[in-house]
């Protein structure tokens, strides 16, 4: 049932500044400081990080800064369900998700495309109440656009099905619209630096050979480890169905950069799908 409801912060103060000024300023410091590779073509997908901007705001800046400017009508973001496990994808029932930086209207003409498929999709809260993955995107993307509506995704099940279905689905709603695909992902977590690293350049590489079959090959054997390996890999293949053949990624780490602390890391990335 569609509601009237906007979704409050869960995390402000806590992955990210809660007082506006501080937070606008530290991610106008983060973009400032970001410095992306060129990309000559279209963006029509990210991934980009969901830790506290303390540990991955560096890394996020590297993909919200190649948007600084553009124009695009709404924002999709899929991202996991920390919190709550359920057998589905589910697409926020209420009518905005709110910010310290203000309120994000969902697009609800977007959202009612997307009702016949709800053997899939559910219309609820599930997944979204507590949920940081797909909150700590807002601010920066309410810094680098002007104006854009908001489909919050949360995938429940992240399985290849569920990826692949979701991939699918977007690419048939998405179609002819100026929309942007935000995959929310962090990488490892818990390893030492080393082992981190071996495991996440793995991602990387697949990112950059543009293989989502790969690697959700590689995420549901265990070879390698993303919290959000379904958003990333419904992002990489829904941006393939919308005409990117090029993908590039812009910046990786893990946690270290920020603390120091080698011996448990989580790892970091961002990247971009583009027609070229």
């Amino acid at each position: 049932m569609v509601t009237t409801e906007v979704r409050q912060p869960a995390v402000a103060g806590i992955f990210y500044e809660r007082e506006p000024f501080q937070l606008k300023k530290n991610i106008l410091s983060l973009l400032e400081k970001a410095n992306p590779p060129k990309i000559n073509g279209e963006i029509i997908g990210l991934i980009s990080p969901h830790a506290g901007y303390f540990y991955s705001g560096k890394t996020a800046a590297f993909g919200y800064k190649l948007i600084e400017k553009k124009n695009y009508n709404t924002i999709v973001i899929i991202s996991p369900s920390h919190y709550e496990y359920f057998r589905g994808i589910s697409v926020y029932n209420g009518s905005a998700y709110q910010t310290p930086l203000g309120t994000v209207e969902i697009d609800q003409e977007l959202r009612d495309e997307l009702k016949s498929y709800d053997s899939i999709i559910e219309f609820s809260t599930r997944g979204h109440g507590r949920e940081h993955a797909l909150e700590v995107q807002l601010p920066f993307l309410q810094i680098v656009l002007d104006e854009f509506k908001l489909l919050p995704i949360v995938m429940g099940d992240q399985s290849k099905d569920f990826a692949y279905a979701l991939a699918d689905i977007l690419a048939e709603v998405l179609k002819n619209k100026n929309v942007l695909i935000v995959a929310s992902s962090d990488l490892s977590h818990y390893y030492s630096h080393d082992i981190a690293n071996s495991l996440d350049s793995r991602i990387e590489k697949l990112i950059n050979d543009y293989d989502e079959e790969e690697l959700i090959n590689e995420l549901e054997e265990d070879k390698v480890q993303a919290c959000g390996g379904g958003p990333m890999v419904a992002v990489m293949k829904a941006s393939k169905l919308l005409g990117a053949n090029k993908s590039k990624v812009l910046y990786r780490t893990d946690s270290s950069e920020a603390s120091g602390d080698k011996h448990q890391v989580v790892g970091y990335l961002s990247a971009a799908f583009f027609k070229e």
